[in-house]
């Protein structure tokens, strides 16, 4: 049973297949608003602009709307060289989307960070800091085609595991 345990989160963590991923919580029998068969329809193409290493890079979720680039720069450059810091911003409005992006020049640092960070505050906000999984998992896709990580079950999304939601044993789908 451990090694069947293994074996799945290490195909997890380097795949994405919403398939053999399957629910949160082991307890859905079917999709919730036909979220899977939206995921595996959807096409999806990475930003081929965003720059760096991903195996370097930590994705920051959960800040203030009032957090600015310039504080999370300056939180997440006490644990060592930040090479480029990315607070994502709404194209028409400009508001902060409330996520960032932190390159470091290390692995050594970015652990640090994911075990010290994690469901720290920032401006009166608990944050989620986390591995970046676009450009480090095959077929990854964003929570508005269906994927991504988190969600509720409400929300019709599919839900995959998370640090905040450990990952569970797939439920099997047949497709026909």
């Amino acid at each position: 049973m451990i090694r069947e345990e293994c074996d799945f989160h290490k195909y997890v963590t380097t795949t994405y297949d919403p398939i053999k991923i399957g629910s949160i919580d082991g307890t859905d029998t079917e999709p919730h608003d036909r979220a899977i068969l939206r995921a595996l329809q959807s096409e999806y193409v990475p930003n081929k602009q965003v720059k760096g290493d991903p195996d370097h890079t930590i994705f920051i979720a959960r800040l203030n709307p009032r957090t600015t680039q310039d504080t999370v720069l300056t939180e997440f450059s006490k644990f060592g060289k930040v090479i480029n810091c990315r607070l994502v911003r709404d194209i028409v409005t400009g508001k902060s989307k409330q996520y960032a992006f932190v390159e470091y020049e290390s692995i050594s640092t970015l652990d640090r960070v994911l075990r010290e960070m994690h469901k720290e505050y920032i401006d009166g906000s608990e944050i989620i800091v986390e591995r970046e999984a676009e450009r480090r998992l095959k077929g990854w896709r964003p929570r508005r085609l269906g994927g991504g990580f988190g969600g509720r079950k409400e929300s019709g999304q599919l839900r995959f595991g998370c640090r905040d939601r450990p990952f569970r044993k797939p439920i099997l789908i047949n497709q026909k």
